[in-house]
């Protein structure tokens, strides 16, 4: 999906309430598109540990505007599959990363003079 309203959109044929009831958490899945605008942005929260970095930031559960309480990780988790098919793992995307030679430089530390 290309934007947090049209998860919002999905998650309220899901579970009923408004849009507005979910933007909040679609919003802060994409937030790093701030960072890096192309797919690779969903690196840093679209895996199953950034389902639970969600929960911990928005709570266990949540409330709709229409009086139902749902877990705010099936939201999370209705985010990751649209937009990948699967909720993969944080090793999946790593894995994945292509290793520079930049990223491995060991610099030598030099000794506090005391």
């Amino acid at each position: 999906m290309s934007h947090p309203y049209h998860h919002s959109l999905s998650s309220v044929k899901k579970w009923g309430g408004e849009a507005r009831d979910y933007i909040a958490i679609h919003r802060w899945f994409d937030e790093s598109k701030a960072l890096y605008a192309d797919f690779r942005h969903r690196a840093l929260r679209h895996h199953s540990q950034g389902i639970f970095e969600c929960e911990k930031e928005f709570g266990v559960t949540m409330e709709l505007s229409n009086g139902n309480i749902i877990p705010t990780r099936w939201v999370a988790e209705q985010h990751v599959i649209e937009d990948l098919g699967r909720i993969p793992t944080i090793q999946d995307w790593f894995e994945n990363i292509t290793p520079c030679k930049w990223m491995s430089i060991k610099t030598k530390v030099e000794k506090e003079i005391i």
